[in-house]
């Protein structure tokens, strides 16, 4: 864990708000590595039927980007800037998550170019791969 991020609230970091929180903490920051947990509860908007649903683990992703975005205006301290999922491509789901799993959540930077981020991400409950996928985004100016 990368010292520190325990500390931080993650609705700090987010422009969302509950209940269309998907993240419950940052776990890990790097220039090109950020990492994002979340316990899937029964009460979440994207479970239905006991499992957290495909669009829910896309948004995972995306506020997983998010909250990397976040963090770096926080530590310049700058606000916090919206971005846009500009594209989504591979997106590959093993399976889905039930009620109670905990999610870890990896994005690594491909490449930066202006204000476009290619992002590899994969989603994992403990050791097994469940979800990955690659995205652009857009930051707002």
């Amino acid at each position: 864990m990368t010292s520190g991020l325990e500390n931080i609230n993650v609705l700090d970091l987010l422009p969302q708000r509950p209940p269309f929180v998907m993240i419950d903490r940052l776990v890990h920051y790097d220039p090109v590595v950020t990492v994002s947990s979340l316990e899937v509860r029964p009460d979440n908007i994207f479970v239905d039927d006991g499992h957290f649903s495909t669009a829910g683990l896309n948004e995972n992703i995306a506020q997983t980007c998010a909250a990397r975005m976040g963090y770096i205006s926080l530590s310049k301290n700058d606000r916090v800037k919206l971005g846009f999922i500009g594209a989504v491509s591979g997106f590959n789901v093993l399976r889905t998550p039930v009620a109670g799993e905990v999610l870890t959540t990896r994005i690594e930077v491909v490449q930066e170019v202006f204000q476009i981020t290619l992002v590899h991400a994969t989603v994992h409950v403990g050791d097994e791969l469940i979800a990955e996928t690659d995205l652009k985004i857009a930051l707002e100016d």
